[in-house]
């Protein structure tokens, strides 16, 4: 999986961002440019920081999750995801550096890598680590594997069931082994208990009410942090798991600060209420940044798996006519819009396919032929039958091109957007009004319910792994009959494109998987179900009192390695 403003495989979630260089510290190169749109960066290593024992820090958080019961469809935004899943869940895969790039390694979970016997029905055995425990002292066992990987696959209310879904069964023989028999193939077969979900403790939840008891926090830890609390609407508090067996945090407490405002959270980070932050990229925030006085550090990354894109879905009027999907598509221009809002950071082109920047060997540029062009709407637009009244605006069959977009209220970066994009649809002959709403609101019903005509958001990649069939495939679209599970808010049904997903997912080699997915990528360019803007720059801030081995991950998002910050000696 991966997507949203939400953030698990691939989840639509919250915005983020990336680099340019400061005479201060940091990282990355923007050269080149991917099919993305992102320039090419050269991850550099922040030089490290020596840490004190003991003490804590406050960190800026500008969005806050519905829930935290990671399966369960309110757990879209990506700021869950970072805050408390990534440091409390275990996983199988963590993403790690290596060699200039972000790849999967086992993680401490393991005993050691999970072995594979090909063949028609994939077998995928998991060695658990004879330490690890979860914080009440019991240990992490197979159970925990079937346990979450049943939650997941037989589930009613399930964020997105890819990979799960082609499980057969899972067999424990002993506490320390699990055996997951999948039905078929699985390319994607890492993903499995790391990217999105992680590994539940069975012996808490079983015959539980799992979302009653985690979808507000929950008090059990298989990572190196514990939630000590959520006051909704004011911070997200972490300390130390006694328990963990990996390496311990150096910290004593960290407190999300809930601060929704970037303004106001620049201004709580000058004057030290705020010990880093991880802002949107904003317009305002380059300026922002260029007022943080000296002792402050900063990392901006453009090699990110955010992308910003337009969601049309496919199945309300009038984007349910592909003509009028490509005349949309021809009547935007993404370039300037890019330009305009991360220009100033490094992002000057357009993307050209749905997968982002860290899944680029897997993406084509078939988006390339959507350029501004009035001639080519009006072309498609005649074509499938429509005429333009007297005030300019298309119609036929006594309706007229008129549409809503919703978007996250108070995104200034988000409105900004919207506003260009009005401009330019009112002079191709469209009308589009503005209806934002809430995180909660968008994701958690509008999106999933398809109760939306067009969409503005962020998909994020949080695993190295391609996934367009979570957004894409017909099998994704979330209805009443499977719960509202699936990502495929666009409701996209294109022809020949299941089949090609589904190889994607199915194949094990890297190039027949690549060369299927880089297929797949222009039947929906042609299809045009949605329309990519841009590479959305990971910004992480910090001041001179943060030590550690600090840097964005661009699959797990800049908290990957908490445990590791400290107070800078």
């Amino acid at each position: 999986m991966n997507q949203q403003e939400i953030g698990h495989t691939r989840t639509p979630v919250g915005p983020r961002r990336a680099t340019a260089a400061s005479a201060l510290a940091l990282a990355v190169l923007l050269a080149g440019c991917t099919s993305s749109g992102a320039g090419t960066s050269e991850s550099k290593t922040n030089p490290e920081v020596p840490v004190k024992e003991g003490g804590s820090l406050v960190i800026g958080a500008e969005q806050e999750p519905d829930c935290a019961d990671w399966i369960s469809v309110c757990s879209g935004s990506i700021w869950g995801d970072y805050m408390m899943r990534t440091t409390t869940i275990p996983k199988v895969f963590d993403v790690r550096p290596k060699d200039n790039t972000w790849v999967p390694v086992a993680s401490p979970l393991m005993a050691g890598q999970p072995t594979i016997t090909e063949g028609e029905r994939q077998k995928i055995t998991y060695k658990i680590s004879p330490d690890a425990v979860w914080s009440d002292g019991e240990p992490i066992t197979s159970a925990d594997f079937k346990y979450t990987a049943l939650q997941v696959r037989d589930g009613k209310d399930v964020l997105d069931k890819t990979g799960y879904d082609k499980i057969a069964k899972v067999d424990t023989p002993d506490e320390k082994t699990a055996v997951v028999t999948l039905k078929e193939p699985y390319g994607g077969w890492r993903t499995l208990f790391s990217s999105a979900y992680g590994v539940l403790p069975e012996h808490l939840l079983k015959g539980k009410n799992r979302n009653a008891v985690m979808k507000d926090g929950y008090t059990f830890s298989g990572g190196p942090w514990k939630i000590e609390s959520w006051k909704k609407g004011t911070a997200i508090t972490l300390v130390p798991n006694d328990r963990y067996w990996g390496e311990k945090p150096k910290l004593d407490k960290v407190t999300f600060q809930l601060t929704t405002d970037t303004a106001a959270a620049f201004q709580a980070f000058k004057s030290g209420q705020l010990d880093a932050m991880y802002p949107t990229p904003q317009l305002d925030v380059v300026e922002q940044l260029g007022q943080v006085a000296g002792g402050a550090r900063r990392q901006i990354d453009a090699q990110t798996g955010n992308l910003e894109a337009l969601w049309m879905n496919n199945e309300k009027f009038p984007f349910d006519s592909p003509d009028v999907r490509r005349a949309v598509a021809h009547a935007v221009d993404r370039k300037a819009i890019v330009n305009k809002l991360y220009g100033s950071l490094g992002v000057k082109k357009p993307a050209q396919s749905f997968l982002t920047p860290i899944l680029s060997s897997y993406a084509g540029s078939d988006f390339s032929r959507y350029t501004r062009d009035l001639g080519a709407v009006d072309e498609a637009m005649t074509g499938d039958g429509w005429k333009k009244g007297g005030d300019g605006i298309w119609a036929k069959d006594g309706r007229r091109a008129e549409f809503g977009i919703v978007s996250l209220a108070g995104n200034k970066r988000r409105e900004l957007t919207e506003q260009i994009l009005q401009t330019q649809l009112k002079q191709a002959g469209f009308r589009m009004t503005i209806r934002n709403t809430s995180p909660a609101d968008l994701f958690g019903k509008q999106a999933p319910a398809g109760n939306y005509e067009m969409g503005l958001w962020t998909l994020v990649d949080t695993f190295p792994d391609p996934a367009l069939s979570n957004s894409f495939s017909s099998t994704s679209i979330p209805t009443e009959a499977n719960g509202q599970s699936g990502l495929n808010f666009v409701r996209a049904k294109i022809d020949g494109l299941d089949p090609l997903l589904a190889a994607v997912d199915r194949e094990t080699e890297p190039a027949k998987r690549a060369e299927s997915s880089r297929r797949a990528d222009k039947l929906i360019a042609d299809a045009v179900p949605a329309i990519p803007i841009g590479t959305v720059p990971n910004i992480l801030l910090w001041s001179d009192r943060v030590g550690g081995p600090l840097s964005n991950n661009p699959s797990e998002g800049p908290w990957w390695n908490l445990a590791e910050w400290g107070l800078a000696k």
